[in-house]
This record gives C-alpha cells, structure tokens and sequence, in this order.
C-alpha cells in the first residue's frame, strides 16, 4: 500500500511530489537500469524536464553516493542517499550550500529525487545488526529507475532534434556560399554586374530576416528562399556565359577580376595560395593593387575579418563558444568579449592575447582562440598553439580561411559517421 511522505518543517506537499511517489511505489521491483545511462539520458532531456546545469551537477553529486552502477527499486531504502550539505559542496566542486539546497528544491518538484524526511529534517541512517542500511532519512533516488524510460524517449527525441537542427544550419550554411559565389560570378562577368544587383540585394534580404538564435522551422524557411535565389542565379549566369564569346570569357585562361560593386560583399571566403586569385567584390580602383599582390599571400588579408567571414560562419563552425557567452553573440564585440573571458580557462596567457589581436587583429584573434576551443581536445597547449599561429601569421602564412573550412569538413564527417552508424 502507497503511503506518501510528507516534508519536514514549513515545506508543503506539492502534486509534483505525489507523483514522483506514487510512480517510484508503482514501478515494478525488479526493474533495473544503469545509473550512468540514466544520468546521461536526463542530461540529454534537461530543457523539457526544466533543469539547468548546475541542478545536474547536484543530481551528479547525490548519485555518486550510491555505489553501485545497476539501480533497482527493491524493499529496502537501498536508493536512499543522506549526504550532508558539506558532503554536496564538495562533490560539486565547491557549489554553495543555499545555492545546493535551491537546486534540491528543483530536483524534487521535477520529479527526479523524492524528499524522505526524518522527524527533526536531518539526513541519516539506521544499520541493522548486519551493518546494512534498515532505514534512511535523506533524498530517494527511485524516480531514476521508475521514469528511466520516459528519460530515454525525451532525450532520443532531443538527440533527433538536434541533429535535424545541425543538418538544417548546415545546409543553410552550404546555400549562403553558393548564392555569394554564385552572385560574385555574375558581378565579375563583363556586362552582368547591373543583373548582379536585384540578386544581392534579394541576399540581404533574406540574411536580414533570420533571427539571432533561429529554429529549424526559420532554417526551413531560408533554406529554401535561399535555394531558390541559387537557382535563379545558376539560370542567369549560364545565360550570361552563353552569350559571350571565347575570345570574351572570363574562365578560359585565367581569373578575371572585375566588379562594380562600391562596398564589399560578405561571403565565405577562404585563404587561397600562391598563385591563385579569388574573386573578391571591391572597389575597382583597388582591384589592380590586389592582383600585384596575389602572389605575396591571400588577398582575403586585406579585408576585415568581419567582412571575410561573417558572424554567422564563424558561429557555425566554431558552436562551442556560445556555451560561454553571458547572453546571445549576435555582434562582432560580444564574441570578442566571451572570447577574453574563454581564453584564462584555456590557459592562454593575457600576454599571448594581446599579441594576438596586435598582430592578427582583434576579431581575428577572436575567432582563431574560439577555433582553439572547437578543437581543445585535440590542442594539448592552446597558449603555445596560438603563439605559433601568431608567428606564422607575421611570416604571412597564416589565414583563417582553412581554418573555418576544416572545421566545417569535421562537422560534415562526423554527421555522416552518426548517419552511417
């Protein structure tokens, strides 16, 4: 027969702690499941469950003290944990007492963990002769068990989510290069910049619409107004390449550079070698300088980084660096200013930063260390990694280009492993 605990002192009983109750009493006994597999699950399913970080710590912290990796209900008060609120801030790596028992608090209205109160509110245990545990006061953990499957199918859910959104940035990402090169074509087409025009100005357009955190449902949407602008402008540079004769086109023996385009266009862009030239809008009395240079470095150095690669690039590519950011990063100095703040963490000294951003530039500096980020796995010394990236860019070896591109391609590769798994 269910009997449902009630809390101690000025707590009141809340419908979220009868339920956690009476499915903890009506799941099966021999029920089990991993303990691991299940804390991974309501990690994975936190924003429905409405949990923040720091409340999995605690989670965290109170199932780490229970020794075993395989749970199961029984009799006994065997899923009952007591630790003291000293024994919590220690296993959450020094997390405030107030702020533990805030985070209880949330836990038990979740439905995660249910209060086992002892008459005078402390936590503690009984043994029997046999040195086992006859009775505990503290926090019982048996929703873990009895809700372990509705776990699973939220986070299976997220996961799927997740991974739509991924393929969804991913393709909106592939199409904003395409209509930029596309377009960029056009513009260096003798004859076609005026066509050129209405095109990117439809571009912006649509850039303009796209909200600074979008869902799938508004990558759907530019996706496919995207997608038709790409064909669009497929359709006018064939017809434009048609028109021309052999003596006249621009592809035959070498890049042509033209364009009456007075601002710079942003675009995808990446560093190319020596030799190699790469149409890029600008004004046309710049363009002779730029070719006489195109064998000394990448002509994409001559630009601001922001103009090169915007905002919305570098985040795709380089998604970690959000985790860090107070709010959103939806302007250049914001990523800036969480990169100051990623960088100690790293270990990068301030003295590496600020040669950095004197020799790279502020904003490029930016994005190198939120591109150390993406791959700290991997960077055994982020400090003397970016020390030899500086070095290399005063030699003008250097370009971010490459860098955002192979970051991407990792992105790609690994989705496709995940699919093919």
């Amino acid at each position: 027969m269910l009997h449902i605990t009630t809390p101690f002192g000025r707590r009141s009983l809340t419908p979220a702690q009868v339920r956690a109750q009476a499915n903890a009493d009506g799941c099966p006994r021999e029920t089990t499941v991993r303990k691991w597999t299940v804390l991974r699950d309501i990690t994975e399913a936190r924003s429905p469950l409405g949990l923040s970080a720091p409340s999995l710590a605690v989670l965290d912290a109170l199932a780490s003290f229970l020794p075993e990796t395989a749970l199961q209900i029984g009799e006994g008060p065997d899923l009952v944990v007591f630790p003291s609120n000293r024994a919590l801030s220690l296993r959450t790596r020094g997390m405030a007492e107030a702020t533990i028992r805030r985070h209880l608090a949330y836990l038990v209205e979740a439905g995660i963990v249910i209060r086992r109160d002892s008459p005078n509110g402390k936590r503690y245990c009984r043994r029997g002769p046999s040195g086992r545990v006859a009775q505990a006061y503290g926090f019982d953990l048996a929703p873990l068990v009895a809700r372990a499957a509705e776990f699973a199918r939220i986070a299976e859910t997220m996961r799927a989510e997740a991974v739509a959104l991924r393929v969804a940035r991913e393709r909106v990402t592939l199409l904003r290069r395409d209509c930029v090169k596309l377009i960029q074509a056009l513009e260096a087409g003798e004859g076609a910049s005026s066509v050129a025009e209405p095109l990117r100005g439809r571009y912006g357009v649509i850039l303009g619409a796209v909200p600074l955190r979008p869902t799938r449902a508004d990558l759907d949407w530019v996706a496919e107004a995207l997608s038709a602008l790409a064909a669009d402008a497929g359709k006018l540079l064939l017809a434009h390449q048609k028109d021309m004769n052999s003596s006249g086109s621009a592809d035959q023996n070498e890049r042509h550079y033209q364009s009456s385009n007075p601002e710079p266009f942003s675009s995808e862009q990446a560093s190319g070698n020596a030799g190699k030239a790469i149409a890029v809008p600008e004004p046309v009395s710049r363009v002779p300088a730029m070719i006489a240079r195109a064998g000394q470095g990448s002509i994409t150095e001559d630009l601001p980084t922001r103009t090169t690669y915007p905002l919305g690039l570098v985040l795709d590519a380089c998604p970690d660096i959000r985790e860090y950011a107070r709010g959103n990063i939806g302007s250049w100095r914001e990523l800036v200013d969480t990169v100051s703040l990623v960088r100690s963490m790293l270990g990068i000294s301030a003295h590496a930063w600020d040669e950095a951003r004197e020799v790279m530039g502020e904003e490029a500096a930016a994005v190198t260390v939120a591109a150390i980020l993406q791959r700290a796995e991997q960077i055994t010394s982020p400090g003397g990694y970016l020390r030899a990236l500086v070095e290399r860019k005063r030699r003008g070896e250097f370009s971010l280009g490459p860098v955002l591109q192979a970051l991407n391609r990792a992105k790609l590769h690994a989705f496709a492993r995940c699919r093919g798994a």
